[in-house]
């Protein structure tokens, strides 16, 4: 007892009032968990607690969760359950496939837990995937939010063989506050295999989070190293608390915040950037997109 009573409280801060969260219509929610049951599918709308899910999943669109929903690390920022993976699932490609099939998607966002147990890291499930719906949804476009697979190329290369329309991989936080919030993960490598994206003649895009206790400069400087390695699209959004035990939010930016943000890196050279208090990796996705591919 008098070991909780010296434990440091962690500080709260309320809620402003522009993070207002639209939830799911009953519809298109129970139109897409349907179908999500049918095929026994996650996504990280639902395992990362989104806030964008209600708009997301009135569009009949979501982030396809593949190689489970336990995660091998433990990011303090993260709602994904962390432990042991159950073994893979090779059916889930063709699942996945057909499910975009019969919900008429033309733009897909395929994401997955780290699983750090497999010997590429899962890399070869990704490819899979990603060929899996292009054969049986010609036309469609995938793009693939990817771990770091610890930096190996040949794990990476795996995935940008398959040929994905784009590949994002997240630096989540500046340099400073990475082995706090990310743990296990390393800015500079991270960095590096958004370089090797690029290097690759694939459209590269990687996001942060505010609000864990970085400062404007920082901000910036992350933003001149994901140009250094030829990042063309970027996401901010505001670091929400999925709960007590995870980091607590330092500071709430304002939608003024987020659109100087957005201002600079449209200065630094981003082709594009998505900025604002609910804004995660996915939003928008299909836009981002299609205006890189035509700038």
């Amino acid at each position: 007892m008098e070991a909780d009573q010296n434990k440091p409280k962690q500080k709260h801060i309320p809620k402003p009032e522009w993070l207002r969260i639209k939830l799911p219509k009953s519809g298109e929610y129970s139109y897409l968990k349907s179908h999500l049951n049918k095929f026994n599918l996650h996504t990280i709308c639902e395992s990362g607690n989104c806030p964008n899910m209600g708009e997301c999943w009135e569009k009949k669109t979501a982030t396809f969760l593949i190689l489970g929903d336990i995660c091998t690390r433990s990011c303090r920022f993260c709602a994904v359950k962390t432990g042991k993976p159950l073994p893979v699932d090779f059916q889930e490609a063709e699942r996945i496939a057909e499910v975009a099939t019969q919900m008429g998607l033309k733009h897909v966002v395929l994401t997955s837990v780290d699983r750090d147990d497999l010997p590429d890291g899962g890399a070869s499930v990704w490819a899979e995937t990603i060929i899996r719906l292009k054969q049986k949804n010609p036309g469609i476009t995938v793009e693939a939010l990817i771990p770091d697979f610890k930096g190996k190329t040949d794990d990476i290369n795996t995935v940008i063989n398959s040929k994905p329309d784009i590949i994002s991989h997240n630096l989540e936080t500046v340099e400073r506050l990475t082995k706090k919030v990310r743990i296990f993960a390393e800015y500079l490598t991270s960095l590096k295999v958004i370089q090797h994206i690029s290097e690759k003649g694939i459209i590269s895009k990687s996001g942060i989070m505010l609000g864990l206790g970085e400062n404007n400069d920082e901000i910036l400087k992350t933003m001149d190293d994901l140009i250094a390695v030829n990042c063309s699209i970027l996401t901010i959004g505001q670091y929400l608390q999925p709960s007590r035990t995870h980091l607590p939010v330092e500071k709430y930016y304002t939608p003024e915040e987020f659109f100087n943000f957005k201002q600079k890196g449209l200065q630094k050279g981003f082709r594009f950037v998505e900025s604002g208090p609910l804004v995660r990796s996915s939003y928008h996705a299909e836009e981002q997109l299609i205006c890189s591919v035509n700038l």
